[in-house]
């Protein structure tokens, strides 16, 4: 069972609202500074940052603060990559999952929950370029769902990933967005993915999988 999904055109580069923990190293900033007074946040920067657990992004210079994810999250993430991972290597291909400090644009961090790619040298100096990412990935959580939908969605697109998916525990679907689509098709029967290069597909049976989660995780759904 599919549906065609449209949503809202983010402009490149465009900020959007997002749910996240305050962040003290900006609460210096007052709400009635214009935005120009706040830093301008940059991989390097990032990299500098303590490791107290949050997952911390910058897109376009905005610095973005992830609480850390809870059990049904960490699960979803785990089982789908135990899944992909197979598959991915059978293409030579290398499916990793966050917490995971790469940049995937100039001077730009973002830890897609799970990302497959084609490896190359880059990834030793933790640079993986957009148009080597076959997949990415992210889980909704209340903390993330709408950055998850437009800011991270307009920046993938942005850096040619070949694809996203949006897993939405929730509601036992995950909504697939593809290079240059203007819609999101919402899969919740088989969900069937083949990237370029590769000999056969991938199909995993979603409804199966989402009757996986165990009992005592169904109630954060």
């Amino acid at each position: 069972v599919r549906a065609v999904v449209m949503a809202p055109l983010i402009p490149c580069g465009a900020i959007v609202m997002r749910e996240h923990l305050p962040f003290s190293r900006r609460a210096e900033q007052s709400m009635g500074m214009p935005a120009a007074s706040q830093p301008y946040w940059t991989a390097s920067m990032v990299r500098d940052l303590p490791d107290d657990g949050n997952r911390y992004e910058c897109i376009d210079g905005e610095l973005l603060v992830t609480p850390s994810p809870g059990t049904l999250h960490q699960w979803v993430v785990g089982k789908l990559h135990w899944i992909l991972l197979p598959y991915v290597e059978e293409m030579s291909g290398m499916v990793l999952l966050s917490p995971l400090d790469v940049e995937l644009d100039d001077g730009m961090i973002v830890q897609p929950d799970i990302m497959a790619f084609r490896p190359s040298p880059l990834i030793a100096r933790g640079r993986v370029p957009g148009r080597d990412l076959f997949l990415t990935v992210e889980v909704l959580s209340p903390s993330t769902k709408r950055r998850d939908r437009d800011l991270k969605r307009a920046f993938y697109a942005r850096i040619g990933v070949a694809e996203y998916w949006i897993v939405d525990p929730t509601a036992r679907l995950i909504e697939r967005w593809r290079s240059g689509a203007t819609a999101a098709v919402r899969e919740s029967g088989n969900l069937v993915w083949q990237p370029e290069g590769a000999a056969k597909p991938f199909t995993i049976d979603l409804p199966a999988f989402f009757d996986g989660v165990p009992d005592f995780l169904r109630a954060q759904q």
